[in-house]
């Protein structure tokens, strides 16, 4: 099993676009020595969502040196906002070795899309960002980590290898669907070094039980 911990923002957010956006942004200096507990370690996978300029100008420094690497889900409505992920930061993510998936164009939930909303957010965004980072893109990251069973229907009827949730438990990295813990600014090295050592537990099936009901809505 595969602890995957994902980040939204690294160090002080300029912009909140979306209310309460800024309880996702993580202190540089505790980002950090987040990547030095991880440095070395099995079993641990790192993500980035949203496609926050953080990303290229902090994360990507720190995960150079530490010999890390990640995949960074960008959004296609943000390429041409100056605080976000452009064309030229996702081609050079990818130049040194960091893969890149699809957060959809708008950051909207994709639970409920008419077909027009899903055609947007699960191909159109997919093909720009494709066209933007000069590679293919295989993986999707749930915004706000909403979804039912016609949401999965979709992604998968869309192609996509694997998808990624907010559902806070251990992973199967064979899987199609791929919980993941968010990263919030409360979490301290500490915090997090106490999700990866601290094995199952009770609210790790807990969580798990309720995925399993968002599969069957």
């Amino acid at each position: 099993m595969t602890i995957h911990l994902c980040f939204h923002g690294i160090g002080t957010i300029r912009t909140e676009r979306e209310p309460g956006e800024a309880r996702y942004w993580v202190a540089e200096d505790e980002f950090l020595r987040i990547l030095d507990l991880v440095q070395g370690r099995d079993g641990v996978e790192l993500s980035f969502d949203d496609g926050n300029r953080s990303d290229a100008e902090i994360a990507l420094p720190a995960l150079i040196e530490r010999e890390l690497d990640a995949t960074f889900f960008a959004l296609a409505g943000r390429l041409h906002d100056p605080l976000s992920l452009d064309r030229d930061t996702l081609r050079l993510l990818r130049a040194w070795g960091m893969r890149i998936g699809s957060h959809g164009w708008d950051h909207v939930p994709w639970r409920g899309l008419d077909e027009e909303g899903a055609r947007r957010e699960f191909v159109d965004a997919r093909t720009a960002l494709e066209e933007a980072s000069g590679g293919r893109i295989r993986h999707a990251a749930l915004p706000l980590g909403r979804y039912d069973r016609a949401t999965l229907r979709r992604l998968r009827d869309a192609g996509y290898r694997a998808v990624f949730t907010s559902d806070r438990f251990p992973a199967n990295d064979s899987a199609w669907l791929r919980p993941r813990y968010s990263v919030t600014a409360t979490d301290t090295a500490e915090s997090v070094l106490r999700i990866l050592d601290g094995g199952p537990r009770i609210d790790d099936a807990v969580r798990l039980g309720k995925s399993l009901v968002k599969r069957m809505r």
